[in-house]
């Protein structure tokens, strides 16, 4: 009888506030996340900012992204050029460790090292 009552727009509606607490939840944790991983702060600003966060949460979170919005894309941008530097790497290391097995040549290793770098 309880699943008479609970119509379309009543699944909907479920279906929507829980999309929205688990993008509320990612944010948060992205948030946490970026004040971990600040330089430019120190250990009493980032224990400032996680209190700021965690007790009073909606304000906290929103005022963290305006006031630090750019410095947030600025060290997502820094993390996935050294995301990219660390695989060209691996992968020289990769081509290096089969020229010097004799697997491959100077000439495919080359190319190799070119792909990786561009």
């Amino acid at each position: 009888m309880l699943l008479a009552d609970y119509t379309f727009l009543d699944v909907f509606w479920s279906i929507l506030v829980f999309f929205v607490w688990v993008a509320w939840f990612m944010l948060l944790f992205h948030v946490i996340g970026d004040v971990f991983r600040r330089h430019d702060i120190g250990g009493g600003g980032k224990t400032l900012w996680l209190i700021f966060v965690l007790l009073v949460p909606f304000l906290g979170v929103f005022v963290y992204l305006v006031a630090n919005s750019k410095g947030i894309a600025e060290r997502n941008a820094d993390q996935m050029a050294a995301m990219q530097t660390a695989g060209a790497a691996g992968e020289i290391e990769r081509a290096k460790g089969l020229l010097d097995s004799g697997t491959i040549s100077q000439q495919e290793f080359d190319a190799i090292k070119a792909k990786a770098i561009a």
